[in-house]
């Protein structure tokens, strides 16, 4: 597994899912689709960019006149680490505690969810059995 830090707020987090989408694009193209909606200058989606390259996120390539860029994590080990990040945050060092309050408040935002978690639970456990 490659070495990467997570995107630190919402901004580069929108920026990387842009380029999962599209496979690889240059700035301008991102700037476009995401920093004009928002009322970005182009420097800060450029500043951004460059941010996610250094912490390991994407890569570029020259083509033509312009650096491309394009994701070198996979969507799904991003999503895992920040996973795990959030819920270390939350469960903190008293996690059964933090373990209740996560029920509750799966539950509180949609039961069909808190059955899905649970089924999620049994299958884990089923597979760590098997192994």
């Amino acid at each position: 597994m490659k070495p990467f830090r997570l995107p630190s707020d919402e901004l580069e987090f929108a920026v990387l899912s842009e380029l999962w989408r599209l496979g690889s694009a240059p700035v301008r193209e991102l700037h476009r689709s995401l920093g004009v909606p928002k009322g970005l200058v182009y420097t800060t989606t450029a500043k951004v960019v460059d941010r996610l390259r250094a912490k390991g996120l994407i890569e570029r390539r020259r083509r033509d006149n312009a650096f491309w860029y394009q994701p070198c994590i996979a969507r799904e080990e991003v999503e895992r680490a920040r996973t795990r990040h959030i819920i270390g945050r939350l469960l903190g060092s008293a996690p059964r505690g933090g373990v209740a309050a996560l029920v509750a408040a799966v539950e509180s935002f949609d039961e069909d969810l808190l059955e899905e978690l649970e089924r999620a639970v049994a299958a884990r456990r089923r597979a760590s059995h098997e192994a």
